[in-house]
């Protein structure tokens, strides 16, 4: 059951959805999630574990990173709750039980057909005014990847065979083309 037509909706509304219903929140608006397609969790699950790898090994624990459906207030406020499929945060002392106050660090999604114009439009708006330092947009259907540095002002897009850098880490790339998918 969808929710009730209101101007501004609440954390509490998307906790009180139906089980298995999942939308997310920027603003006061509700965005109903579509479910991923297999492709679609392969690709996360492939960036998420060499990201933890690389800061296991690299990182010295500084930092945590979380899969979807992992919850993200990046306003730390009421109005706005996300789920990023990947989210890193350098600042533990945003993290609890619920999931992160306040914006990560890092914030990757994997387009889909649903979410499309929310991941290069509202969501783009939302991290960067949120304080998110870097935001990637993995588009496998256009074969590329979208690295938006908010710290630098900068946006360079990548192919899926080129090395792509994290900015927030110095010595970290990443190469879409070796995941095996």
């Amino acid at each position: 059951m969808a929710l009730t037509e209101q101007s501004v909706y609440t954390v509490n509304d998307i906790y009180n959805l139906p089980d298995g219903q999942r939308a997310e929140l920027i603003d006061g608006k509700v965005y109903y999630m579509a479910p991923t397609t297999r492709k679609h969790q392969r690709i996360v699950g492939e960036v998420f574990a060499i990201i933890r790898e690389y800061i296991k090994h690299n990182n010295n624990n500084r930092c945590e990173v979380d899969i979807a459906p992992f919850a993200v207030f990046p306003d730390n406020d009421d109005k706005s709750y996300v789920e990023p499929d990947i989210s890193v945060v350098c600042d533990i002392n945003k993290l609890d039980d619920k999931g992160c106050n306040g914006a990560p660090d890092w914030i990757i999604e994997v387009v889909s057909a649903a979410s499309r114009k929310i991941d290069y439009t509202t969501k783009l708006f939302k991290y960067r005014s949120a304080g998110v330092r870097e935001y990637w947009i993995i588009d496998e259907e256009k074969n590329r990847v979208m690295v938006y540095n908010f710290v630098l002002d900068e946006m360079n897009e990548y192919s899926f065979s080129e090395d792509i850098p994290a900015g927030i880490f110095n010595d970290f790339i990443i190469r879409l083309s070796n995941l095996e998918l």
